[in-house]
């Protein structure tokens, strides 16, 4: 609507323009109360010169209609009484006009739509309130759109002015047989008396000599008109290659880039509809103008006239032939990757340095009448071999890059033009076990993310600056997890402190921060078995396979260290917990809460056998999630409807699944008074580790072992809990005295 919006600002000679626009074979009124529809169709996607095109056409105008029934449906009152009877006649008028050429309807409203566009255009420039209207990829898809109209009235008017030559040419053949016929009476003449001779030839020569002169003026007028038509040829093919470049060299690359970004969880590449419709606009525009200039070689072969024309046709036709032969090319075989893909770039022959065998790997492709489009299925193609090359220093086979590559063969205007095309996907891992599925993503990853366009094939920068990583990583977060909801500010701080070994909590210290593939997945974290890249991965297919809804809830914090968790609960209640992920597990989240610092880290082989709002449930310790909302107010929508009553079958019971932290596994109630050789305890919830009491206060605190039981977290290791165990039925067996060396509970 921002078009008809602008339009209705027009003044003086262009409100006059707009408005002649308008009349009985499209009413003004039409325009305005549909002009949000109006402009929300696709028009140029239909091309106006195939008449299998109708169908969308029709279909465009049925819905128009019905848009204008029910318009005139909800008007109400007295003024809105004239305007639905004016609708509905409109409606009734419109159906009665384009019912059988409805290809004309969508030729009428996109010339209306091109015309208020330029005049809009050339009435306010882009920095002005009005021109500012229009968001940039509008105006750029206006101007493609208006360069095809220009493109088609160039045509148009190299078509008018070639039929205006063939018609002049014709007719100067005529006059050139009637200049031969009079030769042929003046030759004859010398058979005749001199009486008779002297009596007719005055008249002939006479007659010749004014067709002579007739023909000679002729002769370069047609050379004119021929030059003339080279001319504007010359300017058609100049717009037509600086079409091409910007829809195969701009829109082209930029929709192969969104693809790539699609790949690691963007936005769908969307778009392909339109650039089709480009596309398939250019090819009919270039044919159209082959077959004009090819008409024009007949003419000029049918009438030789001495002068420079024949070098310029030969020129416009090479021309027009590479732009044809570039947009076959450029369309199926553009920013390539892989090796191979070096010696594809130069149209070698790539097909016996195969780096795999596939089988089933030929088909037919159909026609989709419909849509417009060519498609092949490859429904049982599978891998049956590949070669791996020799990698170099710490390179892994995940980080080996394949490419697909398709072929096929096709030819223009009747076997006129012969095509051999290929193209290659993006870049693909082989693997062969499913546990490499998380290194090879994150080669997939980093070339979707970081490969610039026109690179030599399967070049990708070795480091990035952090932003664009955190970019990387929050648009794979949010599409794996499927969430709205993605990495805050604070969390990429979290991040970049893990990645940096950084203790540094200002955002700005890590933006002009790069990080390198080996830091990314390659080297392993500071003091851990794993990468930075296999720790966000775990944490998101935890998240992804049993923690959406409550990532999106907004209830799991996640991101937070250790450290950082205890300072947030200290200031708390008992009884007040968060949710973060585990440092020291792959895919692990755990509980800490302000009376157990921490539980041990859960995985999905954990929330395979009872959910995480279960476990929450059970724990009556756990009161408030962070900072202060109950936990039922957040978490009991989730819960699992408790049995009324267990019913015996076949004489059993089914028991159920409760987890347990038993009272007297809880950390002081301030953490200062904790003497300094004591360390915070952390059970896991199947553990009954320490249990005991001393002097009345259910503390758990002990010296020796307790270090050595937890693992480089602070967890328990489900190793050594039978030896604690013993350890504490040992220490209970013990006067409480001689066990705490005089010191007071």
């Amino acid at each position: 609507m921002a078009v008809w919006i602008q339009a209705q600002q027009l003044q003086g000679d262009a409100l006059h323009q707009m408005q002649s626009l308008y009349g009985q074979h499209f009413p003004i009124e039409v325009r305005h109360y549909l002009s949000q529809w109006i402009e929300g169709q696709l028009w140029d996607a239909i091309d106006l010169e195939n008449p299998q095109e109708e169908f969308k056409a029709k279909r465009l105008l049925d819905s128009l209609i019905q848009e204008l029934q029910n318009k005139a449906e909800h008007q109400v009152g007295e003024d809105g009484f004239l305007l639905k009877i004016k609708l509905g006649h409109y409606a009734s008028q419109l159906k009665s006009t384009y019912d059988r050429c409805p290809l004309e309807l969508v030729r009428c409203i996109k010339h209306i739509l091109y015309t208020e566009q330029r005049l809009v255009r050339e009435a306010t420039n882009s920095s002005s309130p009005v021109g500012g209207m229009m968001d940039s990829m509008s105006q750029k898809y206006q101007q493609i759109n208006q360069a095809f109209e220009e493109l088609r009235l160039l045509t148009q008017d190299t078509e008018n002015d070639l039929r205006k030559l063939q018609h002049n040419q014709e007719y100067f053949i005529i006059q050139y047989q009637e200049s031969l016929r009079i030769q042929a009476q003046l030759t004859s003449l010398a058979t005749l008396p001199p009486a008779d001779r002297q009596l007719r030839e005055p008249a002939l020569l006479n007659k010749r000599a004014t067709v002579e002169a007739w023909l000679t003026r002729e002769a370069n007028t047609l050379q004119k008109y021929r030059l003339d038509l080279a001319e504007k040829h010359q300017k058609t093919l100049q717009l037509l290659r600086k079409q091409q470049t910007i829809i195969l060299d701009d829109e082209l690359i930029q929709w192969k880039r969104r693809q790539q970004l699609a790949g690691n969880g963007g936005p769908p590449e969307g778009g392909l509809d339109i650039l089709q419709s480009w596309c398939e606009k250019l090819a009919e525009t270039i044919w159209q103008n082959r077959q004009q200039i090819r008409r024009a070689e007949h003419l000029r072969q049918q009438l030789p006239i001495p002068g420079p024309i024949e070098e310029l046709l030969n020129e416009l036709n090479s021309t027009i032939t590479d732009i044809i032969s570039a947009l076959v090319t450029r369309l199926l075989k553009t920013q390539t990757n892989e090796q191979q893909a070096k010696a594809l770039l130069k149209n070698e022959n790539t097909r016996n340095d195969s780096s795999g065998e596939i089988l089933n790997n030929n088909c037919v492709m159909e026609y989709h009448q419909t849509t417009g489009t060519l498609s092949a299925h490859f429904r049982n193609m599978s891998l049956k071999r590949i070669k791996r090359s020799d990698r170099r220093g710490a390179e892994s086979v995940t980080e080996e890059k394949f490419t697909i590559l398709f072929e096929s063969q096709f030819s223009v205007g009747s076997n006129e033009l012969v095509f051999q095309v290929k193209t290659l996907s993006l870049p693909v891992v082989v693997i062969v076990h499913g546990s490499q599925d998380n290194n090879a993503t994150a080669t997939v990853l980093w070339d979707n993310a970081f490969a610039e366009p026109g690179r030599v094939p399967f070049l990708v920068p070795d480091k990035v600056l952090w932003p664009q990583l955190c970019d990387a990583i929050n648009m794979k977060y949010k599409a794996e997890v499927q969430s709205n909801r993605g990495l805050s500010e604070e969390n990429l701080v979290f991040l970049a402190q893990k990645a940096f070994s950084s203790s540094s909590n200002s955002p700005d210290d890590y933006r002009s921060m790069t990080m390198t593939w080996s830091q990314f997945n390659r080297e392993s974290l500071p003091g851990r078995n794993f990468t930075f890249w296999q720790w966000f991965d775990g944490v998101m297919e935890l998240t992804k396979k049993h923690l959406k809804p409550h990532w999106n809830d907004g209830a799991i914090l996640g991101f937070v260290n250790k450290q950082q968790a205890q300072d947030m609960l200290m200031s708390k209640p008992n009884g007040t917990f968060l949710l973060r992920f585990s440092d020291s597990e792959i895919g692990g989240i755990t509980i800490a809460w302000r009376m157990v610092w921490n539980l041990m880290p859960y995985t999905t082989k954990d929330f395979s056998i009872r959910s995480l709002a279960d476990r929450i449930s059970d724990l009556n310790h756990l009161l408030f999630l962070y900072p202060d909302r109950p936990k039922d107010e957040v978490f009991s929508k989730y819960y699992t409807p408790p049995l009324c009553k267990p019913k015996a079958v076949d004489g059993y019971v089914k028991p159920q699944i409760k987890q347990v932290v038993p009272d007297s596994c809880k950390s002081p109630p301030h953490l200062p008074d904790i003497p300094a050789h004591v360390s915070p305890l952390y059970t896991h919830t199947h553990t009954y580790a320490c249990l005991f009491r001393a002097a009345g206060r259910s503390d758990c605190a002990f010296r020796g072992r307790s270090d050595s039981m937890l693992d480089t977290d602070g967890d328990f290791d489900l190793d050594d809990t039978m030896d604690v165990a013993r350890h504490v039925e040992e220490l209970l067996r013990r006067p409480v005295e001689s066990q705490w060396g005089g010191q007071q509970s």
